[in-house]
């Protein structure tokens, strides 16, 4: 990777993975894209902005030339609970969106990573130990177009020879940027809400078990698979990744134990739990450690101490 556009660098994984490629590739070589939202001081000042569009193909065309892109990462997609509110949105930038940045790509001789979903699987999927090849039948668009974006991205590369590479993300548990409308975005608020009021609201329901991976091992697991010997890949979009697999209970009593007092109580949201249901319970990631040497340094309780302390310091408030 020499010259790296980033599409939705703005968002919950793209504004940290932009700077982290811009700390191991140097500012003036990463790109962030952004479509509308602003993106932070950070970001707009620490190198290349352009306002790019994944629907927009000329526009992402005009960028790739301009800057000699050689790494797409497309990061554009409308979450999982926004997508079953707004599904016709969440089809034009989760597959048409794809179909642009793949055939830009494939014109301008581009590598493309897609991160795809547990989203991707749905009920008839087996949901303990969900193998990477297995039947993926989902019932949410968020899903829909996440499987189509794996398969779109393999024709490619099988069609055309475009260097394409994705993951299955679980949840992603991050310190700095708030989630913005996922099911499991309770993995991330009730951090916030124990070092604020020492007690939190779950809209998840109890004994919900869901893959999850803290922020750091989300970027390096982006980063490792883009790097990986394309040689070794036997699998290219999309593999299975995890850290780690809780309810919601398991992840109150790794607080309680900083914040013993916390308290968590439940008010399910029933679309969440509707979605969450069709989930994995915990995923078989040995395909990805055996092909390019995917392996996590954060389980629950080293994940729980660096969010209770960066989140206390961020919101200036002792736990």
């Amino acid at each position: 990777m020499k010259n790296i556009l980033i599409i939705g660098s703005v968002g919950q994984i793209g504004s940290e993975l932009t700077m982290e490629l811009r700390r191991r590739y140097g500012n003036d070589n990463v790109v962030a894209g952004f479509r509308s939202t602003q993106p932070s001081e950070e970001l707009a000042n620490s190198g290349p902005l352009e306002r790019v569009d994944a629907t927009d193909v000329e526009r992402l065309n005009e960028v790739v030339k301009k800057y000699n892109i050689d790494t797409i990462y497309n990061l554009a997609a409308l979450l999982s609970a926004v997508a079953e509110e707004k599904p016709q949105a969440a089809w034009n930038v989760g597959v048409n969106g794809v179909y642009n940045v793949l055939e830009v790509a494939r014109e301008h001789n581009c590598a493309v990573f897609f991160p795809s979903s547990i989203g991707a699987f749905g009920p008839s999927t087996p949901l303990d130990n969900t193998p990477q090849d297995t039947i993926q039948r989902p019932n949410t668009m968020y899903g829909v177009t996440k499987v189509t974006g794996e398969l779109l991205s393999d024709y490619y590369f099988k069609r055309f020879g475009v260097d394409t590479r994705g993951l299955r993300y679980p949840g992603i548990i991050s310190n700095v940027t708030l989630p913005g409308g996922g099911t499991t975005d309770y993995a991330v608020e009730i951090f916030y809400e124990a070092i604020r009021n020492k007690k939190y609201i779950c809209p998840m329901a109890a004994g919900t078990f869901l893959d999850m991976m803290y922020m750091p091992d989300a970027l390096d697991a982006a980063i490792d698979l883009m790097e990986a010997d394309p040689s070794k890949l036997k699998h290219r979009n999309a593999f299975n990744v995890t850290a780690m697999s809780f309810d919601p209970e398991i992840i109150s009593n790794e607080i309680k134990k900083h914040i013993p007092e916390f308290i968590m109580e439940y008010d399910a949201d029933p679309r969440k739990k509707a979605i969450a249901d069709t989930w994995p319970n915990s995923m078989d990631d040995s395909c990805a450690r055996e092909e390019w040497g995917w392996n996590p340094k954060y389980k629950l309780g080293e994940m729980t101490e660096d969010m209770l302390k960066e989140i206390s310091k961020k919101l200036g408030i002792g736990y």
